[in-house]
């Protein structure tokens, strides 16, 4: 993970305690093309996992968390992100594995930022 991409971690762990109330303990960002993809290990509250402790709560709480983040993306515009990496934010693909508490988001963007910041390195 290179200076910018470590930024970009930043970002997303500031952004999603900012209007979450937590972020993931750890974040490991690749660009790649036009896409950030974000590794994240820790976005369980102690709540959350209480709920993951039985099977229906497993699948309700996955659901909400995928659908619940695309949502906070979609109303509070992450200009931030837009702003450092200078591309308009399209869209964002999220998955988690509650078990083992490791979530994925795939944030696109209209420019290919992997091969902008490679050139600044």
């Amino acid at each position: 993970m290179n200076k910018y991409e470590a930024e970009f971690s930043n970002l997303v762990r500031a952004f999603r305690k900012r209007h979450m109330g937590k972020g993931p303990s750890k974040i490991v960002t690749t660009f790649c093309k036009n896409w950030a993809i974000c590794e994240m290990e820790g976005n369980l509250s102690p709540v959350e996992k209480f709920i993951a402790a039985a099977d229906e709560g497993k699948q309700m709480l996955r659901a909400a968390r995928t659908e619940m983040v695309k949502e906070m993306y979609r109303k509070n515009r992450p200009v931030e992100m837009e702003e450092f990496l200078g591309a308009n934010f399209v869209e964002l693909f999220v998955d988690i594995n509650i078990d083992k508490d490791f979530g994925l988001s795939v944030f696109v963007f209209d420019q290919n930022i992997e091969e902008k910041f490679s050139k600044l390195l």
